[in-house]
Parts: structure tokens; sequence; C-alpha cells
């Protein structure tokens, strides 16, 4: 087995749209392919997961995150949040809108350090948000582990065809005024 990869995470801009939609079509596709409708999960990547969508999320004030490996800088995961778009949100409230990596590089440290790059820049708001598919185990004990516990239910749409999701919920630490 090759030894432990040099990879870095860097913030993402408009420029790295195609990057982003890449990855995030690659990944979705590999999470979902046989566990939702394929047809669905082709249109979500399709709309969901393009470049102008990215372009339009980053036009809105969403931080992006790039996981690179070496060598070449491959993307191979990324991090999206965004002005909450849970009917759940309140107040003060920042989204997890995406965090994907590659299943070749889940298990290593590169999905910790892209949630630590998101909960860093969402310090000053309440909570961090997200919604998860509700029988997607291996995410549901990641963001466990990273003390998101959940706060209700939502159905995803994918394709037209609607999915149960849990919608997790991770309080941000406030530093006290002096």
């Amino acid at each position: 087995m090759p030894g432990i990869p040099i990879w870095r995470i860097r913030p993402a801009g408009p420029d790295d749209a195609d990057a982003l939609a890449l990855v995030g079509a690659a990944t979705f596709l590999e999470a979902f392919a046989g566990l939702i409708d394929g047809a669905g999960l082709v249109g979500h990547c399709r709309d969901q997961h393009s470049a102008q969508a990215y372009r339009a999320y980053l036009a809105k004030g969403a931080k992006a995150w790039l996981a690179e490996i070496e060598p070449g800088g491959a993307p191979v995961g990324y991090a999206l949040s965004c002005a909450p778009e849970l009917e759940l949100a309140q107040p003060g409230d920042v989204e997890l809108k995406r965090i994907y990596l590659l299943s070749r590089f889940q298990g290593s440290t590169i999905a910790g350090a892209l949630m630590q790059a998101v909960m860093a820049e969402a310090q000053g708001a309440t909570r961090l948000l997200l919604g998860v598919k509700d029988d997607n185990h291996r995410a549901l004990s990641f963001y466990a582990k990273h003390g998101f516990e959940t706060i209700g239910t939502r159905r995803f749409d994918v394709g037209g065809k609607t999915y149960d999701d849990f919608v997790l919920a991770r309080p941000l630490i406030q530093r006290e005024e002096p």
C-alpha cells in the first residue's frame, strides 16, 4: 500500500466551480448509486452539481473549500457552507450544505480538516446545520463524532423522488465578550 498522500485544504472561489462540480457529482454518484433512483441521481447531479450551481452559491455568499491531493493538486473532496436553506433554521444558523470526499480518501484526516475549515468560518454563528440521508450510517457516525445531533427530519427531492433526511445541528462555541 502506498504511503500517506500529501494533501491540502484551500478556500475555493468561482474559478474553482468546475472542480467543485466534478467532485460534487462524482461523490454524490459514488455515495448513492444503487441506493436511490438512477435517473433521478443523474438529473440531480446535472442540476445541483453543475459549475453554474456552484457559481450561484458563491455569488450569494457561500464559502467553499477544496481538498486537493498531490501530485498535481487533483480535487478529491470539498465542503460548502451557506445561508440556511433548511426549514428548521433559526436566526444565527449557518448550513453545511455539502461536505463530500471520494471514498478512497474517507477515513483519512481530510474530512476532519474540511469540517474544521467550515467550523472556523462559521464562528460567530449560533449553530451549524446540515441534512443527511437517514440511512447514511457512515456520514451519521462522522457527524456525531463532530458534535452534531438530530433536531428533526425533512423530505429531500432527488430527481422528482423524495427521500428521508435527518436534520442535524451542532452548537458553535460562542466567545464571551470581555
